[in-house]
């Protein structure tokens, strides 16, 4: 008997003594292909946060839309079947209209002005406002600036683009910026190298990065730095998953995730030159110098369009287009 007690309380004593070893599993989606721009926030992410917890916290990223589109992603965190994603700003869209501010045309002028606004006030009221969709916004990390690929001819000026196919993200604004252009544009998910292969699309509009990683230099002749759009990625959690972690985790998670965002906004940019020299050898047509003003003016009016009208889109919009003059 005395025997048995004794190795009861012994139990018990290392059950309450020895810490436990059980890690806070993480699950991240990304649309995208390792050494993509997502990828390489969600590993450098992955790599912060587990070093720094001592493996306490593990990451699995779920890569080359393992788990569905962006918008499907986003249902899945909104839910908390998966806690965390590395998404572009247009297929929130349909969650929050407010992030239309972000993907305004023209807005940024240049990289360090990107910055400065959406690690400010503005990019926290965007991210303030995506909580009633589930998601909770830890920081921005990049695609870049957008510009214009296509098979069939140079493109300098809005009417060279008339009727172009152009694959666009599923996104009421980015529709809206084509068909104001001149383009005939067709929302389609991620990959597109086979439509754009087969001609099913005549071009596309992405970052630098994209022509490169997905080589699309093997069937699109003809880019023109139009850098119409400033594309973000929102770094998102799951609301719910979040506010039930400790204090001490979030900390840690939102450093890391900071942190991974800086080091891949940097590398992106340092990359972008080499990346123009190296579409250009591989048989790109790139028009450096296109009209701008020319497209700026044909998207001049969409602030006052109804994809704006909306009080606290239209709010933003107005203090985003004041900061950015």
């Amino acid at each position: 008997m005395k025997k048995r007690l004794l190795l009861m309380v012994t139990v018990l004593l290392l059950a309450f003594s020895t810490p436990s070893t059980a890690a806070l599993k993480i699950k991240l989606g990304v649309v995208t292909k390792p050494g993509s721009a997502q990828n390489i926030v969600a590993e450098k992410f992955k790599a912060l946060v587990e070093e720094r917890s001592n493996k306490k916290i593990r990451v699995k990223v779920f890569h080359s839309a393992s788990l569905g589109n962006e918008t499907e992603i986003l249902q899945q965190i909104q839910m908390g079947t998966i806690e965390m994603g590395i998404i572009t700003g247009g297929p929130f869209d349909t969650f929050d209209p407010i992030v239309r501010v972000v993907n305004y045309p023209f807005l940024f002028k240049d990289n360090a002005q990107a910055d400065a606004i959406l690690d400010g006030p503005l990019g926290q009221e965007i991210f303030k406002s995506l909580e009633t969709s589930g998601f909770k916004g830890l920081c921005f990390s990049e695609n870049g600036f957008r510009n214009l690929t296509n098979s069939r001819g140079p493109v300098r000026t809005p009417e060279d683009i008339k009727g172009l196919k152009i694959r666009v993200m599923s996104s009421a604004l980015h529709k809206t910026i084509w068909q104001a252009l001149g383009a005939n544009p067709t929302p389609m998910p991620w990959p597109i190298y086979t439509e754009l292969e087969q001609g099913v699309i005549d071009g596309q509009e992405n970052p630098l990065w994209v022509m490169e990683v997905y080589k699309f230099y093997e069937i699109q002749k003809y880019m023109t730095l139009t850098r119409h759009v400033y594309s973000p990625h929102l770094d998102v959690a799951s609301l719910g998953w979040w506010n039930n972690l400790s204090s001490e985790n979030r900390e840690m998670i939102e450093t890391a995730m900071e942190d991974a965002a800086r080091f891949q906004r940097k590398d992106n940019r340092d990359k972008d030159a080499e990346r123009l020299k190296l579409l250009e050898a591989k048989g790109m047509q790139i028009e450096i110098d296109p009209d701008i003003n020319a497209f700026r003016a044909k998207v001049a009016n969409l602030k006052e369009m109804d994809l704006y009208k909306a009080p606290k889109v239209h709010a933003l919009l107005i203090k985003m287009l004041e900061a950015t003059k």
